[in-house]
């Protein structure tokens, strides 16, 4: 695909494409969200189920988007998968609420946990320290220095595809050989009495509330269910932007081939690194610790466990890395999707060319703004939490529609077939929906208002496209 700003370079190969997968989706969750699903799950042996059954979601998911990445190689990945399979309004409002909330705000949810770990080496850094305050609105340093991340990467990434490539690339292959020399280490520090309580007792596999306090609480048998959705959100949101690489199908060598298996490969490897992680952590801490951890910091209460004081600034350094990673590849590969909404007509057009470097260049840096107001508003962690169920809705709608256009487009060219068609894909659709439909009744008044912004795309959609045919009938 080219315009007059210049043309996509193809520099990205298998390890690039799958480095850009695992690096997205590995930023501090697995270092914190272990905590709030031990205070849901109560038991070492539902505390591992939730990340199992999170982990098959997502292969899963990552392998039916394989199908569609080797019929659509093109840049956008979700956006066109929706837009192929259902037309352009539901792609549009995808890409609206992508745009509004799920990329940008996760930006900067990403960018304030760089921060706030920078903070433990830099304390002036700190999200307490104050640089401004009117009224009750109140400006940390923490907020700038997570804007500033922003502003950094999405010039490394306006430079060109190589630009981003070499730092997604490096800091992903550190950060996987550092979560690995934890667990190891971790492994190593091996406690024999935190592993009984933890594994050999009659609480192993109970499903209940474990308070801050110690105290147990059982669930009926509807509550179970709310807290097993209610666990998942945490694990769904730290093993999210998997596919990422399907968004930069137009810089992808044999993209074809190499953008499901680089979906493939990425969510195998987090997968992987997650289960053990948590395995490990179970063999430090007593789930009722893990329930209790400051702030919920699950890994730095490990990493003290294992290497003292030191622990601390160790941990501190691989969730700098981490993050910082991670927003790289989130900047990287979000601009590709409002690039495609432009060139549909649907979003502003100069969005949607590229500049000399052959990236999207308006589209990175109008993402950075976006994503600075977020950090500035510091509301960006209660919108992803209202937008995780709408998450997992445009999920199961694309990997429905890989049932969809084989009825519908039966004689299109598939290089690569959905793995398990159809068992797998109706398997995710049934799961992702019951997590939703669970979400919708134990928790509306999050669901409910990220539904709400959503749905706002589809006016909005309709006045853009009469914008349009205004323009068309001058």
């Amino acid at each position: 695909m080219t315009d007059k700003g210049g043309t996509f370079h193809k520099s990205m190969g298998l390890l690039d494409a799958t480095m850009l997968v695992a690096g997205s989706m590995i930023g501090s969750g697995i270092f914190i969200v272990s905590a709030d699903i031990a205070r849901h799950t109560g038991s070492a042996g539902w505390l591992m189920i939730v990340w199992v059954i999170c982990g098959f979601m997502t292969l899963v998911a990552a392998l039916s988007y394989g199908e569609l990445s080797a019929m659509f190689p093109k840049a956008g990945g979700q956006y066109v998968y929706l837009r192929e399979a259902y037309g352009p309004l539901l792609s549009f409002v995808f890409g609206w609420t992508f745009f509004a909330v799920i990329q940008t705000a996760t930006i900067a949810a990403v960018g304030v946990a760089f921060a706030k770990f920078t903070a433990y080496l830099f304390p002036w850094l700190d999200e307490d320290v104050y640089l401004l305050s009117i009224g009750d609105y109140r400006l940390s340093a923490a907020q700038l220095l997570s804007i500033g991340v922003i502003l950094l990467l999405t010039f490394i990434n306006s430079r060109g595809i190589k630009s981003g490539k070499r730092v997604q690339t490096t800091l992903t292959l550190v950060k996987i050989f550092s979560l690995l020399f934890l667990v190891l280490a971790g492994f190593l520090a091996f406690k024999y009495e935190i592993w009984q309580l933890n594994w050999l007792n009659s609480n192993t596999w109970s499903l209940q509330k474990l308070n801050v306090d110690g105290g147990l609480e059982r669930y009926s048998t509807f509550g179970a269910f709310g807290a097993i959705s209610a666990a998942m959100v945490g694990a769904l949101f730290s093993s999210d932007s998997w596919h990422s690489s399907s968004s930069v199908a137009g810089e992808i060598k044999n993209p074809k081939r190499n953008i499901g298996l680089s979906l493939a490969l990425g969510t195998l490897i987090v997968t992987i690194v997650y289960l053990l992680t948590n395995l490990m952590y179970t063999s430090i801490l007593e789930i009722s610790q893990m329930a209790a951890a400051p702030k919920d910091r699950v890994g730095m209460s490990s990493a003290q466990e294992i290497f003292g004081p030191f622990g601390i600034s160790l941990i501190a350094v691989m969730i700098m890395i981490s993050t910082f990673g991670c927003n790289n590849g989130l900047i990287l590969s979000g601009a590709r999707v409002y690039y495609s909404m432009a060139q549909d007509g649907l979003f502003f057009k100069k969005v949607g060319t590229l500049n000399a470097s052959g990236v999207p260049g308006y589209a990175l840096w109008l993402q950075a703004v976006i994503a600075s107001l977020w950090c500035l508003s510091g509301k960006y962690g209660d919108l992803l939490d209202m937008i995780t169920c709408v998450v997992v809705v445009f999920y199961v709608l694309a990997v429905a529609g890989v049932i969809k256009l084989r009825y519908t487009r039966p004689d299109f060219p598939r290089p690569y077939r959905a793995f398990g068609y159809p068992l797998l894909p109706i398997i995710y659709i049934l799961m992702g929906t019951a997590f939703i439909i669970l979400l919708l009744i134990y928790k509306p008044d999050y669901t409910v208002p990220g539904i709400g912004i959503t749905l706002l795309g589809i006016p909005i959609y309709y006045f853009v496209k009469n914008k349009n045919n205004q323009i068309k009938d001058v």
